[in-house]
């Protein structure tokens, strides 16, 4: 099982960086194919409130808004936490020294039964647990 970080999302909707723009669209359309993604309750409130600065500023429609958080629920299942999140986060942040919100994460990732997390915020390659974390926007490794 697959999940994506709130970056990928943003990078989707972000006209300033557009190679990584590209590669996180063509990473969304490869896992939607797969059907083997979840998108997990973090991300999305991440995400939304992504959107709403991004509609501040006006680099976003805030019309949209609705529509494309609505459109992300049906393409994906929503994965919620159990308070079971906050224990397995509080073990992640001391044994590995994340920060509150990447220990967050990795504890609602595990919780969901996913194996591979696709995000730049990470350290790319290393295996948290049972969950490996891909930087997508990394150069591939001879």
């Amino acid at each position: 099982m697959n999940a994506i970080d709130t970056n990928l999302l943003v990078y989707c909707i972000d006209f300033n960086e557009l190679d990584k723009q590209m590669q996180a669209r063509e990473l969304l359309t490869s896992l939607v194919a797969a059907c083997d993604t979840v998108l997990l309750w973090q991300v999305v409130g991440e995400y939304l409130n992504c959107l709403r600065r991004f509609a501040a500023t006006r680099k976003f429609p805030a019309e949209d808004i609705d529509n494309d958080i609505k459109e992300l629920l049906d393409i994906f299942p929503l994965a919620s936490p159990s308070k079971n999140v906050i224990s397995l986060s509080l073990s992640l942040f001391s044994r590995y020294q994340l920060s509150h919100w990447d220990s967050m994460l990795l504890a609602a990732c595990i919780e969901a039964g996913v194996d591979t997390l696709y995000s730049e915020d990470l350290s790319a390659g290393v295996t948290y647990d049972s969950v490996k974390v891909i930087n997508p926007f990394s150069p591939p490794t001879a």
